[in-house]
Order: C-alpha cells, then sequence, then structure tokens
C-alpha cells in the first residue's frame, strides 16, 4: 500500500482470500505465550472436539460472506499451524497475485515454515523472506493510509526465581524485533510506516492490541496500555475520533485480534465472543457490522483469537488458479473430510 492509498471495497465478482490452518492436531507443546501455562507453568490441555467445532464455526461465517478458505493442511509435529496470522504478510502488488514473505519465527515454531511456503507455491502464490525476528501481519498491518509496524524484546524464553508463590515465574517476550524494521520498509518503499512498541507480554503481537477496520481500515481499535506511552500518544493523534480505546475487560478478550472485511455488500469485524455490547455497539456506530464467534479454545489455552486464525491473503482474482492439491473449505460438507482428518 503506497503513502494515503485507501482500501476500496471488494467488488462481489471478486473474492477476498484467507488461509486457515487445519486444526486436527492443535494443542499447546511449547507454551510460547503467557495464555498457555496456568500460574504454576503447566501447560493447558486443548479440547480437540470443541476446537474443532469453533474453528468450523469460524470457517463458515466467512465462506459465507463471500471469502475463500484455503485450508493448509494439518501436520502432527505443527500444532500452530492454526495461526496462519504468524506465517508472513502478504503484500499484493506487480504481475501474478501479489507475494507472502515468510517469517522468521520463534524456534519452536520454525518447522511451519517450509509448509507455508510450499502450500503458497501451490496456491500459485510467489515467497520471500525477512531475515530479522518477525511475525508476519500478526506485526506488520495496513491501517488508514500506512503501515504499523509493532515489536518488543526479544527474551530467552525461560522459568526465573521470584519472591511470591508460586516462587518462579515465567519470562515469554515478544516475536518481532525492530530490526526488522529496515527489511519491510525495503519490501513497502512508497508506505509511511509507524512503529509501535509493546509492553505488555500478554499482548504479545501487535494485533492484540490494535485492529484497524472498516473501509479503508479507518477506524482502530487500540488497546493503549498495550503500548508505550509515545506510542499510544502518537495513535491517539493521528486516529482521533477514529479510534477507539478498549478497555480492559475488552482487551483481556482480545477484542483487536478481529478480523476486517469488506466488501461492495457490506463491511463487518470478526470479533471473539465476549466483547462487550458497548464496544459492538462502537463499531456499528461506524457503519461496520460486528460478527461474534467463539473461538475461546484458541485463546484461552493457545493464546490467540479470530485474526491469529487468518492469513489474509486479499482480493483473489478468478485468473489465479491454485493447485490441484490445494483445498478451500467449503460451506456444504464437513471440512474434516478433506484431508481425511476427524
Amino acid at each position: 500500500m503506497t503513502r494515503g492509498a485507501v482500501e476500496m471495497p471488494v467488488p462481489s465478482s471478486v473474492q477476498h482470500a484467507v488461509l486457515m490452518g487445519d486444526p486436527t492436531h492443535f494443542s499447546v507443546r511449547g507454551g510460547a505465550n503467557p495464555h498457555t501455562r496456568s500460574r504454576w507453568g503447566r501447560r493447558k490441555q486443548v479440547d480437540r472436539t470443541r476446537a474443532i467445532d469453533q474453528w468450523h464455526t469460524l470457517a463458515r461465517a466467512l465462506e459465507a460472506r463471500g471469502v475463500a478458505v484455503f485450508v493448509v493442511p494439518p501436520d502432527s509435529r505443527c500444532p500452530g499451524l492454526v495461526y496462519p496470522a504468524n506465517a508472513g504478510v502478504f503484500l499484493a502488488g506487480g504481475e501474478g497475485p501479489g507475494r507472502l514473505y515468510l517469517s522468521n519465527l520463534l524456534p519452536s515454531r520454525a518447522a511451519e515454515r517450509p509448509i507455508y511456503e510450499d502450500f503458497a507455491r501451490r496456491l500459485g502464490v510467489d515467497t520471500g523472506s525477512v531475515r530479522s525476528r518477525f511475525e508476519g501481519e500478526a506485526d506488520f498491518f495496513p491501517a488508514a493510509g500506512r503501515y504499523l509496524f509493532t515489536y518488543g524484546h526479544l527474551e530467552r524464553q525461560r522459568f526465573v526465581p521470584r519472591l511470591g508463590i508460586p516462587p518462579y515465574r515465567r519470562v515469554y517476550g515478544f516475536r518481532t524485533e525492530i530490526a526488522a524494521l529496515a527489511e519491510l520498509a525495503a519490501l513497502v518503499p512508497d508506505a509511511d510506516i509507524i512503529p509501535v512498541e509493546l509492553v505488555d507480554e500478554a499482548f504479545y503481537h501487535g494485533d492484540t492490541v490494535l485492529c484497524p477496520f472498516g473501509p479503508g481500515r479507518r477506524f482502530l481499535l487500540a488497546y493503549l496500555d498495550g503500548l508505550v506511552r509515545p506510542a499510544a500518544q502518537l495513535l491517539k493523534a493521528l486516529f482521533r475520533d477514529d479510534l477507539i480505546p478498549l478497555g480492559r475487560e475488552d482487551a483481556a478478550r482480545y477484542a483487536a485480534n478481529s478480523f476486517s472485511l469488506v466488501r461492495s455488500e457490506g463491511a463487518w469485524l470478526f470479533m471473539p465472543a465476549g466483547v462487550t455490547p458497548q464496544l459492538q455497539a462502537q463499531v456499528r456506530d461506524r457503519g461496520v457490522e460486528p460478527v461474534v464467534i467463539e473461538v475461546s479454545e484458541f485463546l484461552v489455552k493457545g493464546g490467540g483469537s479470530v485474526k491469529c486464525m487468518i492469513g489474509d491473503l486479499g482480493a483473489w482474482s478468478e485468473d489465479v488458479v491454485p493447485d490441484a492439491a490445494v483445498q478451500a473449505f467449503r460451506r456444504a460438507r464437513r471440512y474434516k473430510t478433506l484431508f481425511g482428518a476427524r
């Protein structure tokens, strides 16, 4: 997106495409963010049946509104494939549908990268890479004609002693380093990029505290306490009345981890269940219809909500024909039949 560019409604003749990851093997293995472990540091157990049902509900809601959902096959080694927002960032432009710049993921998720690369090739999408530690569109996304780039201090994840009960705490850190900014700026040389530093490990990606939505991604949900003060002040100055501050209750529900969809038929914001009626009303007052989806297994156990479960490919031309091996979700039948999943 170039400086001052505005996202226009997608004509109904053009589909919007996203990635979702098959939930068959979703579980908590690394326990790499504060949501994945109990107070005592034990990894949480996923209710797999409930998670699969929630995944289907989200996929059906997207497809019902004209979204093509391409499903990344399951891999027992990679339970984190259910969060393709971390796969990379898709940048349109030039010949073909665009290019997916693959992330340099947390070491515990590094095995996902070749899976995403192969799947993108089968989709007919070129790939590039980012060498710095970077976790995709979760930390780099368009907003009101600009890009927001979010980052934080990287840590070696570990337990450290403390005074209290329990007598230790888990250190998590953040996922994208400031060094990635220079690489990303080279990919979008005409864009205005706003760096935003994160401060709360429970909100370890930018898309857990910030959500641009609506036509042109004009509006912004923002949990300002999750940002360093100068960044919060800058966003308030840039967005003014178009910024909706999130209270602690909605922030804890990951209200900012919502997915914005704009088409000629309307504008929607897919939000996690539990967001307050007041927030839904604020979204609706801006001409955007909230679509509330229950994804609690993915948030409470895995630390990712609606947006984390979606890799955004944007407008999808009918001229791009994916490889026959690439399966798309179809509302008419249960997804699990496609890959022989349960």
